[in-house]
Order: structure tokens, then sequence, then C-alpha cells
């Protein structure tokens, strides 16, 4: 052999030595080895870097991984992947990227595997190791319809089985890539499952799917007591100062209801809405039966529409320009929407869950409201298919009980067929003293009217008719009420005003859409695209947050609160505010009818005062 040719046989041999090598600062069953061609291009250093992070990536795989076989690698480290890729696996072949190495060995063993070179290259691995793991048959992570729903990609209630090609879990999201496809989701979440320490924290249902995988979960810290919602629509129900922040304790929940906004003759509302109702115990109160009586503390999960426009719009509505998201509300302001408002009763039908499932399906609330931000269809992705998703995925028991519809009494029926639902509640005559049904206030309001046409001859028979009439037209009656009928006419009163205001924003909505009359209703459309501004960002609560992913966690809940609470600051300035500038901005009509129906409740108020005091009883304040 040739002097010349000794340099070159060394190589030879150190590559020959290195085929075989199996990295020995970890026991496993399968092996690693760097590619004869690419360890003749690494220097010592490079080498021995090499060895160090495949020995710390073994480390940090679970004892199931480590064991399963016929998982070889063969690795190479390249200078010629696409910029920004750090890996890339192909078969038995992983690809990663060189410059790694060189950070690896400039920040040196002091720097700990916390430390971003170290903790970059250790990512890396670990993300093709998974591809490789995901496509054996010890895996198949990505192709599992339980770990599709978690992800993102949920079943289409119209195409027979076949899942959405897009991922709406956009939000909150530790690497934007994961949303390529599911193999991609897979090898990021693995990487953090294995390498973050909150990540039980962030991701709670991800990752009890990957322990329950492996039978075997990573040393973790401590989770922040409760699950962070924000209570987007309630700010007007919050005192002065008060932070719509809901930190919700699942040990706290007691049960969950499908509630279900029974229909009227809207078209967007003929077959109801579909929302869950959490029975929430209060404070003190150790959970049971008893808790459904804590009306003030339980709240309602809604999947509604954000409209981000001046007018809803059916055209929008078909095609999904509006977002979807997961609202959290209050059940009292819930209540007061349907039945007093939109006179629509509400059917509360507990589900069988265990405590376990209840947790779960909060859990996965929770990563809806701070992740998802879909597209709202009036047909294939309204409240029943948003609810129907939720409850599948947040309970896996329900994946195949079948409850796919795209209508809220299609839905109901499913519960109740399957006997998740029990709706025998609605039948008891106690319905409604146990809070299993709330009805429209209607009949209420036509018992208050027969009431006080006992008093007096009133025009019409039907409270409906009296409403009709208008306040300029009803204050002729009210203007010599008695006792007798003169409270009864002011609850309606009232009731007309708030439905007066209803229909007085649609009234609104066509104005500011109106370019001729761009000059006199330019206040009022400024604030109102400001309010919608503001409300973009409570009811999409992770822009309200920089950094991070998944659910806030330590430092970031606490600017949360801050965040929160100014922002419910700002829109109960910007809805104040856009009172009086809608008022200006009506046209003369309208406004003469707000001006008719204040008078009247001023008139109301002051007559039933002074029979008070006529008659020696308490007055009204």
């Amino acid at each position: 052999m040739a002097t010349g040719d000794r340099p070159l046989c060394l190589r030879r041999m150190v590559c020959a030595l290195l085929l075989c090598a199996v990295s020995s600062g970890v026991s496993a069953s399968w092996h690693w080895q760097l590619d004869a061609r690419d360890a003749a291009q690494l220097n010592p250093a490079q080498q021995a870097a090499a060895a160090d992070v495949f020995d710390a990536a073994l480390a940090a795989l679970p004892p199931a991984w480590r064991d399963a076989d016929r998982l070889d690698v063969r690795v190479q480290w390249r200078d010629d992947l696409r910029a920004g890729v750090h890996g890339h696996s192909r078969g038995d072949r992983v690809l990663l990227r060189r410059a790694l190495l060189d950070d690896w060995i400039a920040a040196g063993p002091a720097a700990g595997m916390a430390s971003p070179p170290r903790r970059a290259a250790l990512a890396a691995v670990l993300h093709e190791l998974a591809h490789r793991y995901d496509r054996s048959p010890h895996g198949g992570l990505s192709a599992d319809a339980r770990l599709r729903d978690l992800a993102g990609w949920p079943v289409r209630p119209l195409r027979f089985g076949l899942r959405a090609s897009g991922n709406a879990m956009a939000d909150r999201s530790p690497d934007a890539y994961e949303r390529h496809a599911p193999a991609e989701f897979v090898a990021v979440n693995l990487e953090h499952f294995l390498l973050d320490p909150e990540y039980a924290c962030r991701r709670p249902a991800l990752h009890a799917y990957f322990a329950a995988h492996f039978a075997w979960a990573p040393e973790g810290v401590a989770c922040d007591p409760g699950l962070p919602f924000v209570e987007a629509d309630a700010v007007d129900g919050t005192e002065a100062g008060a932070s719509p922040l809901l930190q919700l304790d699942p040990a706290r929940v007691h049960a969950v209801d499908y509630l279900f906004a029974e229909g009227n003759a809207r078209p967007m509302s003929r077959w109801g809405h579909s929302m869950l109702r959490l029975v929430i115990c209060a404070p003190g109160r150790a959970p049971g039966p008893d808790c459904r009586f804590d009306l003030a503390h339980h709240r309602v999960l809604s999947f509604r529409a954000f409209v981000d426009d001046v007018q809803i719009s059916s055209l929008r509505g078909l095609t999904g320009r509006y977002p979807s998201r997961l609202f959290v509300l209050p059940l009292d302001q819930v209540i007061e929407e349907y039945t007093k408002l939109e006179l629509r009763g509400l059917q509360s039908i507990p589900l069988d869950l265990s405590r376990g499932e209840i947790a779960g399906l909060l859990d996965h609330a929770a990563t809806l409201h701070w992740s998802y931000d879909g597209r709202y269809y009036f047909i294939s992705n309204n409240c029943a298919v948003e609810t129907w998703s939720l409850l599948q995925t947040g309970v896996p028991r329900l994946a195949d009980a079948g409850l796919r519809s795209i209508t809220p009494t299609g839905l109901l029926r499913r519960l109740v067929r399957r006997g998740i639902a029990d709706a025998s509640v609605l039948d008891r005559g106690d319905a409604v003293r146990t809070g299993a049904y709330f009805p429209s206030a209607e009949g209420e309001y036509q018992a208050l009217f027969d009431g006080a046409r006992g008093a007096q001859p009133l025009p019409v028979a039907r409270v409906a008719d009296w409403f009709a009439l208008g306040p300029a037209a009803r204050a002729r009656w009210l203007a010599t009420v008695q006792l007798r009928d003169g409270a009864a006419l002011l609850v309606l009163e009232q009731a007309a005003r708030r439905r007066d205001d209803l229909a007085l924003r649609d009234v609104l909505k066509r104005q500011l859409r109106d370019p001729q009359q761009a000059p006199r209703i330019a206040p009022a459309l400024a604030t109102l695209r400001a309010l919608q501004a503001a409300g973009d960002g409570l009811s999409r609560p992770a822009q309200l947050l920089d950094a991070g992913y998944g659910l806030p966690f330590g430092a970031e809940r606490d600017a949360l609160a801050d965040e929160v609470g100014a922002g419910a600051r700002t829109v109960r300035g910007l809805r104040s505010r856009l009172e009086d500038d809608a008022r200006a901005a009506l046209p003369p009509e309208a406004q003469a009818r707000i001006t008719a129906s204040d008078r009247n409740l001023e008139q109301l108020g002051t007559r039933l005062r002074e029979l008070h005091h006529q008659t020696g009883g308490l007055r009204l304040e």
C-alpha cells in the first residue's frame, strides 16, 4: 500500500467503524448510524457531537419507543437542505442540517440541553425520529382518528367520513408547520411532549393522548389551577373594573347539559341553536344535584359566528365568510337573550358523562377557545356541527355514537336515542323549577297583559299586538293606569323597549350601509368599527398574547388578566358611546319611537310612585 493512500484508508476504516457503531450512552433495541458517505465529511468534533445529540435524543424517548424493533436509521448531516429546513426523513434515512452540529459544539457542555442551540439540534433529531416511528407498525399516530380530531382535521358532516383538508387550529401554535399535514403535527408535538415540561399544561388533551399511547410521560411542572376562558360577550354584565376572565375549575362542574334554544320563524333560527350548559357549583358547595340551583355560576359554551360587518349576510354565512368561535357566556345572559328578547324556550337536557369525561370535554373546550378560528357555514359548519365535534373529540366514547348532524334538532334526537341525553326531565312537572326548561317569556307577558285588560279595556287581546301598536299609540292607555294594571304594563313596556332596541339595531345597520347617509352616520360608524375591533380581540383571545402556545401558562396568565380587563373596559365605553352615536344616526321616525318609549317608561314610573304614595304603600324607586 502506498504511503499516500494511508489517509484515505484510515477514513474508510473510521467510516466502517461508525457504520457498525451504536450510541453507547443509552440502551435501545434499534440502532442509529452515520452514513458511510457522510461520516467521512465530519471532523472528529462533529462526529462526537453527533453521538452526543443522539444519546440525548434516545434518553428523552419513552421506554416503549426505545424498546421497539425495526426502527434503525442511517443518518446524514448535510449542507444542502432547503432554507429553513433542519431535517428530513426518507424511509430509514434521516437527513439533518450540519450547522446544527456546529452550533451544538459552539454552545459547549456547560450550556445544558435547554440552551437554544442544543435544544434546536435535539428537537430536529426527535422530529425526524418521530416520523420514522409514526410510519412504523408501532406508531400510526397520524392516521389515528382520535389524533386527527384533536389536531384539527375533523370529519366533514356531509362527506360520509371524509376529513377536512384544512386545519383551523391556527392560534397559539408552537410551530405553524404542524398544520401542514397530520404527520408533521405528530412530529412537532412529540418534540414538545418530550422536551417541554409545560406541555401537559398547555396542551392537556394531546399530552394525555401521547401519555396513554406510550404508557409513560416525561416529568413536567405543576399546572396552574383552573382553565382560562374569556367571556367576550359578558362584559356588560361585569361590574365596573371587573375582568371577564374566567378561571374554570373542572372539579366544580357537576354536570354538562345539552342546551337547546327552540326555533322561531326567522330563517336562521328555524332549527334552533345548539349549546352546552356547564352546571358549575357555587364556591363552598360540594358537587351534587343542588348545584343546579346555582344559576348565577353556570356558564354556556356556544359556537357562534363572529359578525365583523354591520349586517348579517346570508350569502356570507353560506360561503364561510364569518369566523366561527367558541363563546363562553353566563347562563343568566343566555336565558335573557332567548326567552325574553327572542321569545324562544330553552331546553336543558343532562348528558350522561362521567367526572373524567367532563374534565376531558372542558380541556378540549379550552383548547378550542384559545386555538380555533374556524369558518361558520349555515349548512355544513354551524352550531350543531361544532357542538357535535366538541362532544366527540372531548369525550372519546362518543366518537362512535353516530352523533353527526347538521341541525340542532337532529343532534338532540341522536343524543336521546343513544341514551346520552335524558330528555325525560322535560316531561316532569317540576321541569321549570329545576331549570330543565326555561319557557319563552311570551306566556308570562300574555298573562300580565290579560291581567291589565281586566282593569281597563285595552284595544287588543294579544300581547304581540300590543307591542305592535308602538309606544306613541300605547301612551293613551298608560296615562290612566291604576295599581292593578300599572305594574303589569310597566313590565311589558320595559320588554317592548328591549324588543324595539333589537329592531332598531337592524334599522341602524341598514343606515350604516347606505352611502348617502355617510356624513350623518360617520360618528356612529366609527364607533361601531372600533367596537367590532375590540370585540374581535376578546372573542379570539389568542390575539391578546404575543407569545407562547396552547393554554396560557404562568406569567402569561398575569399578562392576560390585565389585557382582558383593559379590553372589557374599552368595550363597555364604546358600547355606551355607541348608544348616543347610534341614536343620532337613526332616521327621524326611529328616533321618535325611542323618545316615545322613554317617555312612556318615565310617565309610568311617576304614575306608580304617586299611586303608592296615595295608598300609603311603599314608594317605587
